[in-house]
């Protein structure tokens, strides 16, 4: 409430919470196909990385701005110029929907190698200004609801907070009850 979404916004947020994700994530070459029990979200979460979107589970996982998280919410329409100038419309998938105190939004997770490949090949759709990747027509769709759209890249994890995260986690999510205080 305090982010003063639209009646609009507040629709897609609800249809993205009461819905199953829109696709099955398939393993394919060079990526491994996760199944993660979120103990935040008490459902399985989805990852098609083991090396780059199961990493953006564990920071949502364990991040405490990170409200709610759903992975392949439904389709959005991205409209941008292709290569060759035409306009296109394409229904995309993103990888998360997310729900943070402070925004609400959609990430695409992509490897840093594989992004300057993408920006060659859709010159309007991937777009890197100052170390940071863009996709102006994620931007653009999200901004009408007073959303946010993210590319994030391989580049942006952190693997020494990844590493401890695994480390810890069976005390990160140990009940408080059932610690000893005499340990």
């Amino acid at each position: 409430q305090h982010l003063g979404l639209s009646q609009q916004a507040r629709k897609i947020i609800e249809e993205i919470r009461s819905s199953p994700p829109a696709r099955r994530v398939h393993s394919a070459a060079g990526n491994v196909n996760v199944r993660y029990p979120s103990r935040k979200m008490g459902i399985i979460i989805q990852a098609e990385s083991h090396r780059n979107e199961l990493a953006g589970v564990y920071e949502k996982e364990y991040d405490p701005e990170t409200l709610e998280y759903y992975d392949q919410p439904p389709r959005i329409k991205l409209v941008y110029k292709a290569k060759n100038g035409r306009r296109v419309g394409i229904w995309h998938t993103p990888d998360y929907f997310v729900i943070r105190g402070d925004s609400i939004g959609w990430e695409e997770w992509k490897t840093e190698a594989e992004l300057p490949v993408l920006a060659e090949q859709m010159p309007h759709r991937y777009i890197r200004q100052e170390k940071i990747w863009h996709c102006p027509p994620g931007e653009e769709h999200a901004a009408q609801f007073g959303f946010f759209y993210r590319v994030r890249s391989s580049a942006e994890i952190d693997w020494g907070l990844q590493r401890n995260l695994l480390f810890l986690e069976d005390y990160l999510h140990a009940d408080r009850e059932d610690l000893d205080e005499k340990s």
